[in-house]
């Protein structure tokens, strides 16, 4: 579905990945950590043609799409949930969801205003209203919605729950277990790791542009110095 091979970028001379290798199986839940700063969101942002790549490869579906466009990388398959959610303040949550709506391709998946509205029965109820009359948690809602309404083979979040209540933050796990038991394939950044390891398939840790772990949920779980390592403050 995803694979990145050997990914080095950096902000103008400031060189800020070393090449990060990561993949992403289709169905297969995959979380990216590591601690504020270390990587993970410029991982996301290169993955996506957001911030210019200096080395390695990004395949889509076997397809090499190294230095592609944001667009096109959209276009091969990929649905992002930016970090801060970034929706469109000034319009209707009806209109943020068909603003990026589109068919899908081969492998992707069959999303609609009704399915997004069955996953997130608050978001019909609020369909109406603006973007910036959300609360955090809707417009965390909206900004998934939205990624999925581009029916995508691979949805990617960035800071799935970050800055939201615990309640909503209930939500959030419990859309992304439902995405996942209907075969989605995701890459999900998130501070809690312990929600993360109970739906998540691998793990992906990164240390100052680098990766210095990666492995399954029960391997993880099973070296609990990882966390002490590298991601407590």
């Amino acid at each position: 579905m995803l694979r990145v091979e050997d990914l080095h970028a950096a902000y103008g001379e400031s060189h800020v990945l070393f090449g990060v290798d990561l993949h992403v199986a289709a169905g297969e839940v995959v979380t990216l950590l590591g601690r504020n700063g270390m990587g993970k969101t410029t991982t996301i942002s290169s993955i996506f043609g957001l911030v210019k790549q200096r080395g390695g490869r990004v395949v889509i579906d076997d397809v090499d799409l190294t230095g592609a466009a944001p667009h096109k990388v959209a276009e091969a398959g990929l649905g992002l949930v930016p970090e801060g959610r970034q929706i469109f303040p000034t319009l209707s949550v009806t209109e943020n969801l068909l603003a990026t709506a589109r068919r899908p391709g081969k492998g992707g998946s069959k999303w609609t205003l009704e399915t997004v509205f069955g996953l997130f029965p608050k978001l019909k109820d609020r369909r109406r209203n603006m973007g910036n009359q959300l609360s955090g948690g809707e417009q965390q809602m909206l900004a998934i919605g939205r990624a999925l309404m581009t029916n995508p083979k691979l949805v990617v979040l960035d800071e799935a729950t970050e800055g939201l209540a615990p309640l909503i933050r209930q939500d959030i796990w419990a859309c992304l277990r439902r995405l996942k038991d209907e075969g989605e394939a995701i890459l999900v950044i998130d501070k809690n790791v312990d929600a993360l390891t109970r739906f998540a398939d691998r793990h992906v840790v990164l240390e100052r542009g680098k990766v210095v772990w990666q492995g399954t949920t029960g391997e993880f779980l099973a070296t609990p110095d990882i966390k002490e390592r590298f991601l407590h403050v």
